[in-house]
């Protein structure tokens, strides 16, 4: 009798993981005592105690404990950091699990999601670096694998927050669903799958995605007939970004651009990331809660992105992403000469004022998600017939839902019904 999988996520990693995993701990370790110095410095201010040289700080004997504290940490810290590499490559000879399992990938995706910039800072090894991916393999430009299958309508999926490219595989009632699965038997196309850190600015993996795609363009082993986009909520944003990018740039693969699919992409941001923001005020509103305001503020740079919407540098730089302000992004139209499509989904069972500006598919309003907007310089141009809803469906089923199936082949199908009659 077989052993029932194991739910430790922790047996998904790889032994190299650990270093990564060592330097996490060392900035946890420190993070609480700079937490712990901050509560401690609000008592004693509160009694008219002068603190340290630095908001937060204490003095005096106190404050000497606690850089202690913060030099120890940072020295053991280092030293652990040192050993792994070392060890790093006996680690790999000996490590037997599996590369690249399905639940170490969901793992580190969502680690990234919530603090992928801190580990990009910090050159953790954690932190995923952007690839795209053909057959479950990372692409090499200067030495692709063979690609007898590859076609010249290549189909790009963009992930969303906090997830990977394997989760493009979902389930629907115990069956297997998988819309890039369904597009290649029906209608040709050749699927490549985006894999980033979901944790850096939109506008940072933006800009990357833009070069990427260049290269796909260029080195692709058949001349590209058609090109088109399926993403997934911050996917959504992330191509809307490329797209900017690619034009300011001059770059020549949006020449191949045909399609774009948006599904449940927060065009003009999520509320939940605003209740966020929410926090942080009112954490930093008492002496003795602002320290714990570091918490909340531990989310990476791309989660605050969706506040709004942030699709540009120009959205983010300069500002402190903590402090709460006006939607102030500089509006950023569909790309021209492509068509764009709009995916929403609702837990309702019909449209009402509630479920579209507030309930939405649980994470996403649906306004959001259809690009409308009370300035109408902001909302999106998605045609009506461009334009489709999900009900009683979240934000995840998405991925699943046999009716964002028969959608996708009605959109994409007519698209190549009317090129082939051109």
């Amino acid at each position: 009798m077989s052993k029932p999988p194991s739910k430790n996520p922790l047996k998904h990693l790889r032994a190299t993981d650990f270093r990564g995993m060592a330097q996490l701990a060392t900035q946890a370790t420190a993070g609480v005592a700079r937490i712990a110095e901050g509560v401690h410095q609000s008592v004693w201010s509160s009694m008219g105690v002068p603190g340290g040289k630095a908001a937060g700080q204490t003095r005096g004997l106190t404050g000497l404990v606690y850089r202690a504290v913060h030099g120890v940490t940072q020295l053991t810290g280092k030293g652990i950091d040192a050993l792994f590499a070392r060890l790093q490559p006996v680690l790999e000879t000996i490590d037997e699990e599996p590369p690249g399992t399905p639940g170490r990938e969901a793992l580190l995706a969502a680690l990234n999601g919530v603090m992928g910039d801190r580990l990009l800072a910090s050159h953790n090894p954690l932190a995923t670096p952007m690839t795209l991916r053909y057959q479950g393999a990372a692409l090499n430009w200067q030495n692709l694998p063979q690609m007898p299958e590859a076609s010249g309508k290549v189909l790009l999926l963009i992930h969303g927050l906090c997830m990977n490219d394997l989760q493009w595989q979902a389930r629907h009632q115990g069956q297997a669903v998988n819309h890039a699965s369904l597009l290649q038997d029906e209608l040709g196309y050749t699927p490549v799958y985006l894999r980033y850190n979901s944790g850096l600015h939109t506008s940072q993996n933006g800009r990357e995605l833009a070069r990427q795609l260049e290269q796909l363009a260029r080195h692709w082993p058949t001349p590209i007939e058609e090109l088109t986009v399926l993403a997934h909520s911050m996917g959504g944003l992330l191509t809307r970004s490329a797209c900017h990018y690619a034009k300011e740039e001059g770059l020549r693969w949006p020449a191949h651009l045909r399609n774009i699919v948006f599904l449940g992409t927060p065009h003009h941001g999520a509320p939940l990331e605003r209740a966020g923001n929410w926090v942080d005020v009112l954490l930093g509103s008492t002496p003795y809660s602002r320290p714990f305001a570091r918490l909340a503020q531990l989310r990476s740079a791309g989660i605050t992105d969706l506040r709004h919407g942030h699709l540009l540098d120009v959205d983010w730089q300069g500002h402190d992403r903590f402090r709460r302000r006006p939607d102030r992004r500089q509006p950023v139209p569909l790309p021209d000469g492509v068509a764009c499509y709009a995916m929403g989904a609702t837990l309702a069972g019909k449209r009402s004022l509630l479920a579209e500006r507030l309930t939405g598919d649980g994470l996403v309003p649906l306004r959001s998600a259809l690009g409308q907007h009370d300035d109408a310089a902001r909302t999106l141009g998605f045609a009506k017939t461009s334009q489709s809803v999900c009900y009683r469906t979240n934000h995840m089923e998405l991925l699943s839902s046999p009716q964002v199936s028969l959608q996708l082949l009605r959109w994409l199908g007519s698209q190549a019904q009317g090129a082939r009659s051109c």
